[in-house]
């Protein structure tokens, strides 16, 4: 009976979906710090956020992505309509102000999750369930103004985020780059091919580029040489002047335009202190198709592949590509099966690519102007869009190399996995009971305060345990109370992790009606303390950073408290350790 009931047990495969991760511990918090950062930075310039549904109908996503289209999740039909898991937050915001026709202008931010069946390489952050955190600027107005805008918010969000000049904007113009393609011979049916083609060469190099436009895309080879001539140069002004000296760029007029706005936008960068950070690059193309003006992405040092796509990368994946399936032979022969189909089985059996030298980071942000978008949805009047799309996983997989390195300032704050400011412990000798009710009671009166607490739950607890559980999430401050103190209506608060010889190591004796008022100042200190530090960089010196106080007689509950912190300390790098290997990927 015991077997039958065995054998008919479900048995689970444990673990998530290919390309979506859980997140906890100090994961979570690092993420929701960049959430918290670049919020900041768009309600600094006056935009309001709004929330779309997580799946459209599948007619608003189709035709707008170019060959990225294939990434598109569907949904099995139900019975109602057809729709598919929102690809990226950009379309979406374009079908609401076409629902939403009194909205002329508008300045919105969207922080949710998008879905791409791409595939992932999820320790890169390249995921196929990931944040995008969008800002954009919809409305009429005066040319390139709303551009700058945005790339200053750009360099602003990862001023915020503690980047200073570790990444690049690459920008380029949609109009220049087709433009550059009619100049050198690109048939106008090749344009958005060869713009495909084109935008890889941040993975590849130009020889295997090269080889896709006149092998894969039918481009004669005169053609695609001088497109390279083109597309393999990059710089700033003096590029600028060079492509304006270009009689064939300036006598075509989407060119022309593009050199134009260009021209203005460099002006109203230098406005914002932003052209440094800036790079005019000729082969950013972006493929999506909805771009209509400026585009740009913003890479790092993590952004590309440690190898050529062509060589090491491509070993790698030949080494896990499993043989061509049954229905792929068929649709090689012509057989019925859809190419998206035959891809999706393909890229499902292959593995996670995080190991991949091939595969980057990627860019972290990107966006562009979109002028025709909403048009497309209401058929009445185009509403001239521009914006940018932060990926917080590629953020957050950056983010948590550099701590993991060391890269990192030696005086940044600490990861926590809480946000505790007081740990409430209690000591006593001889037949001690805990004081469990003025544990609870201390308690109650620092969340009144606002003040953010834990105690044990132990009846009985030892001291040098609710010291190693108070450091174990860095908790700053300890209220310990005594059975002399307490008869006295006194705790004493002692903050945790001073040096030896420090002369508050072993805390102040504070009335407990003062209490919380004494916790707030001494945490107010403390966090200016810190940014101070912070601000003065590493050459910061050590000094006693603690007003003086007229020390506390040495009894009651101090000695006892050096001795339980000194117990608590012993277990505490080991209890840090195993915390560290458990957010550590």
């Amino acid at each position: 009976m015991g077997k039958d009931k065995d054998k008919d047990k479900v048995q689970y495969q444990l673990k998530t979906p290919k390309g979506t991760k859980d997140w906890d511990g100090k994961d979570m918090v690092i993420r929701d710090k960049i959430f918290t950062d670049i919020t900041k930075v768009f309600k600094r310039h006056g935009a309001v956020t709004i929330d779309t549904p997580v799946f459209e109908r599948k007619e608003i996503l189709s035709g707008k992505y170019g060959e990225d289209s294939k990434l598109i999740y569907d949904l099995k039909d139900q019975g109602g309509e057809l729709s598919s898991l929102r690809y990226d937050l950009t379309v979406p915001f374009a079908r609401w102000l076409a629902m939403n026709p009194a909205v002329q202008n508008i300045k919105r931010y969207h922080l949710a999750k998008v879905y791409r069946r791409d595939q992932p390489a999820v320790k890169k952050g390249r995921m196929r369930e990931f944040y995008q955190c969008d800002f954009d600027i919809a409305g009429n107005y005066d040319p390139m103004l709303p551009d700058a805008e945005i790339l200053r918010i750009t360099t602003e969000v990862f001023t915020e985020l503690g980047w200073k000049e570790k990444y690049t904007i690459k920008i380029n113009h949609r109009k220049l780059l087709d433009g550059i393609f009619q100049v050198c011979g690109v048939p106008p049916e090749k344009l958005r091919a060869i713009s495909s083609a084109v935008d890889k060469l941040d993975k590849a190099p130009w020889t295997e580029v090269r080889r896709e436009m006149v092998e894969e895309k039918g481009l004669s080879e005169p053609v695609a040489d001088a497109v390279g001539g083109f597309v393999c140069q990059h710089g700033l002004r003096d590029l600028l002047s060079t492509l304006q000296a270009n009689s064939d760029l300036t006598s075509n007029a989407a060119a022309k335009k593009g050199l134009e706005d260009m021209e203005l936008l460099f002006g109203y960068l230098e406005a914002f202190d932003v052209l440094d950070k800036v790079s005019l690059d000729l082969s950013l193309a972006r493929g999506l198709d909805y771009y209509t003006g400026v585009i740009y992405e913003v890479v790092t040092e993590g952004s590309a592949p440690s190898t050529a796509a062509s060589n090491e990368g491509q070993a790698h994946r030949a080494k896990r590509r499993p043989p061509k399936s049954a229905p792929a032979k068929a649709e090689a022969q012509g057989g019925a099966s859809s190419t998206t189909d035959v891809a999706s089985k393909n890229e499902d059996d292959e593995e996670d690519r995080s190991s991949d030298p091939s595969v980057g980071v990627g860019s972290i942000a990107a966006g562009g102007r979109y002028d025709d978008l909403v048009g497309m949805f209401s058929g009445k009047g185009q509403i001239p869009c521009v914006g940018i799309s932060f990926g917080l996983d590629r953020i957050f997989s950056l983010t948590k190399s550099r701590l993991s390195s060391g890269s990192a300032t030696s005086n940044a704050p600490k990861i926590r996995s809480t946000e505790v400011e007081v740990y409430v412990m209690a000591f006593g000798g001889k037949g001690f009971d805990g004081m469990l009710r003025p544990r609870m009671a201390i308690a109650k009166r620092l969340w009144d305060g606002g003040i953010k607490t834990e105690f044990s739950y132990k009846v009985r607890p030892k001291l040098p345990a609710q010291f190693k559980a108070a450091e174990a999430d860095d908790v700053p401050f300890a209220v310990i109370l005594g059975e002399s103190e307490q008869a006295n209506g006194e705790v004493r608060v002692k903050e945790l992790g001073l040096p030896d010889g420090h002369p508050e190591k072993d805390g102040v004796l504070v009335a407990i009606e003062s209490l919380v008022s004494e916790v707030r100042r001494r945490l107010t200190r403390k966090q200016s303390l810190a940014e101070e530090a912070a601000a003065e960089g590493n050459g910061a010196t050590e000094e006693d950073q603690q007003q003086q106080q007229q020390q506390q007689q040495e009894g009651g509950v101090g000695g006892a408290v050096r001795g339980g912190e000194e117990q608590g300390e012993q277990q505490h790098a080991k209890v840090q350790q195993k915390m560290d290997d458990l957010t550590v990927q």
